[in-house]
């Protein structure tokens, strides 16, 4: 691909920067989800550790954190490859050098490598 010019480029980062857009709206939701955890826990003198009748703070709080680590991981992964579109090398395997099937990056815009050099 041509370093970050043309049409193609051009629809490329449109896609990058939707996908940015969208996890960072998401990060905003995950922010406000932790808050009201917390908040929620404040006032409250329950024993969650042993309440069976749902999860507990904790393990919510837990799967809060884990979803917004997988958000920064979406995030910088789209921010790669929107340097890379910039630099000229986006669709390039970054283990063999060869170019990424389109259809893969269609799929999958964030790839680095080619289908070969994936890790299962």
């Amino acid at each position: 691909m041509e370093r970050g010019t043309g049409a193609g480029a051009d629809e490329v980062r449109e896609r990058l920067l939707a996908m940015r857009a969208e996890a960072l709206d998401r990060a905003v939701g995950l922010g406000a989800a932790k808050s009201n955890l917390v908040e929620a826990s404040w006032g409250a003198n329950i024993d969650d550790e042993h309440d069976p009748e749902g999860q507990t703070i904790a393990f919510e709080r837990a799967q809060v954190d884990a979803l917004a680590a997988d958000v920064r991981r979406r995030l910088a992964e789209v921010d790669a490859a929107l340097d890379g579109l910039e630099a000229g090398t986006y669709g390039t395997c970054a283990v063999g050098g060869e170019p990424i099937d389109p259809e893969r990056l269609r799929a999958r815009p964030t790839a680095t490598t080619c289908v070969e050099h994936a890790v299962p």
